[in-house]
């Protein structure tokens, strides 16, 4: 994760945070997952703040376009979006339907 550029690793962030929440709320254990993912990805302020409101709030869909993850990190977001839905011990059938879409997508 640490290769990601700035531009990348908010990209990731909004993919996690609207897999966070694809059930329509965001459960504790995924909000301590995505405060995680802050920490290794060490952000910076700024877009630690941005992360908070996508947490009150999910990105919009035209931030979260997965034509526009760079293919060299495409199955890394993958695995950190299943890990995101995973976190709360259950995968709901919304989280399971999108992530199957975004895996056709990426893939």
């Amino acid at each position: 994760m640490h290769r990601l550029n700035k531009q990348d690793r908010m990209r990731l962030m909004r993919f996690v945070c609207s897999f966070a929440w694809a059930d329509f709320e965001v459960q504790k254990e995924e909000k301590a997952f995505i405060a995680k993912l802050v920490r290794q990805l060490q952000l910076d302020d700024d877009e630690k703040q941005e992360v908070e409101l996508m947490l009150q709030r999910p990105p919009r869909p035209e931030d979260v376009d997965p034509a526009r993850v760079p293919l060299k990190h495409r199955e890394l977001f993958l695995d950190v979006v299943r890990a995101t839905i995973a976190a709360d011990g259950m995968v709901a059938p919304e989280e399971a339907e999108h992530f199957a879409l975004l895996q056709a997508l990426l893939k």
